[in-house]
């Protein structure tokens, strides 16, 4: 099988290609490099590239080859993101973000997956909303009006306010949080759109900041900014994967954090206003009454436009179907009508088991189908399989002195094949569970 190359580098020469390159091949971030700027564009236009890392010190840099990058892409979203000094730092205008030429690999993953979903999901809300728009279904609107809310936690001194005062004057909220209690008081009662840390003489008090919001679910993808004020041990990889989204040098300029903290908040409050939309729309009216799913109509109606704009985007698009499984035990709880009971349960465990960008329908009493964009069919497979096992898991009433009952699924998987019909990719998913149900598909 052909690994495709999923990030673009434009590099003036081979060292910090071929340092980063490496690390970001083994983090699974496979990448190509150009190095002349109609190169790049050609990669853009020819091949599933996810994201554009363009190092400053290349003639070509500038706010006009963003334009040009986003022009070779369109309509497929990419971030692009400059790649420069420390000692050289600038707000460039028209970036998606900035990272040191010595940043961290697993930062630049790390920031790649939120930039790249945000990306998806904001298109999958474009496409969403004409599906509705053609069937006279409204759409809500998205409200990014409300100032952003960021938590800075560490001790008062002149550089926690500075830093504080600096984002104030960009339009932020600040909250100031001088223990890790009130930090967490904070977290609980409010959404924050980015977390500061500070870090004087230890991090460990930040990193277990850090570590627990990993721990929670609705904290989970709120980024989390380390600001180091004196030169400290710190191995970067653990801070990354204990849940750090970005660490400054201890020199670094208040402008120069406040931009990167801000590009981080304004980055996630995107995604979570596209994931509010696109969940919101999950409440229509029109969706399947026993389970809040697309209907077999508007699963089909949506699946049709998917299938274009992959198509107009060059991004992949694989569907899942989910048949539950026949057993005695489901025999028996569908001739009790406890699996009719038990349906509006599973429907929503799909909808939560699903990023907010996939499409969930129900296209038959016991036939689920998902609709995944910029997904290859292996990694469409494993989010067939998650379903399965924690639904597997559930026990279901089966009603009054009856045993409970568990629910498992035939799972059919296939990614779409270039030039080929959505119905086919279904066929195929469909003939993975049993052949006779793949011919009445």
């Amino acid at each position: 099988m052909t690994i495709q190359a999923r990030l673009l580098l434009l590099a003036k020469d081979q060292q910090w290609p071929e340092r980063l390159g490496a690390e970001l091949d083994r983090l699974g971030w496979r990448t190509i490099t150009a190095y002349r700027d109609d190169a790049a564009l050609a990669c853009i236009g020819d091949l599933q590239i996810e994201a554009v890392l363009v190092d400053s010190a290349h003639p070509a840099c500038s706010p006009v080859l963003v334009d040009k990058l986003r022009a070779a892409c369109a309509p497929r979203r990419l971030p692009i993101i400059q790649v420069t000094d420390n000692t050289t730092y600038a707000v460039p205008e028209g970036w998606d973000m900035v990272y040191s030429r010595d940043a961290h690999a697993q930062q630049v993953v790390l920031g790649l997956e939120h930039m790249v979903r945000a990306n998806v999901a904001e298109e999958e809300y474009e496409l969403r909303r004409e599906t509705l728009s053609a069937l006279n279904i409204p759409v809500p609107a998205i409200d990014n009006t409300a100032p952003l809310a960021i938590l800075s936690v560490g001790q008062a001194d002149p550089d926690f306010l500075g830093l504080s005062h600096t984002l104030r004057t960009e339009g932020a909220d600040v909250y100031a949080a001088f223990t890790s209690y009130s930090a967490f008081d904070y977290l609980h009662d409010k959404t924050f759109d980015a977390v500061v840390l500070w870090g004087r003489e230890s991090i460990s008090e930040p990193l277990s900041i850090a570590s627990g919001m990993r721990r929670n679910t609705r904290l989970y993808h709120t980024p989390v900014f380390l600001r180091l004020q004196k030169p400290i041990e710190l191995d970067l990889g653990d801070a990354y994967l204990r849940g750090v989204n970005d660490v400054s040098a201890v020199g670094a300029s208040e402008h120069e954090i406040a931009d990167r903290v801000l590009r981080l908040a304004r980055a996630h409050r995107r995604q979570t206003n596209i994931r509010k939309a696109l969940e919101a729309l999950n409440h229509s009216p029109h969706m399947d009454k026993g389970t809040g799913l697309f209907t077999r109509d508007l699963f089909a109606a949506h699946l049709a436009r998917l299938s274009k704009a992959a198509s107009e985007r060059n991004r992949p698009l694989s569907v899942c179907l989910l048949k539950i499984s026949e057993s005695p035990e489901i025999t028996q709880a569908r001739a009790r009508k406890a699996l009719d009971r038990a349906m509006p349960q599973i429907g929503s465990m799909i909808s939560r088991l699903v990023r907010a960008e996939d499409t969930a329908g129900r296209l038959s009493t016991e036939v689920f189908a998902l609709a995944l964009p910029a997904t290859p069919e292996g990694a469409a497979r494993i989010v067939g399989e998650r379903i399965s096992a924690v639904i597997g898991c559930t026990a279901f009433e089966a009603g009054t002195g009856k045993s409970p009952f568990v629910v498992e699924f035939d799972i059919g998987v296939a990614e779409m094949l270039e030039n080929e019909p959505v119905s086919a990719a279904l066929t195929r998913a469909a003939g993975q569970i049993r052949p006779s149900y793949g011919q009445a598909v």
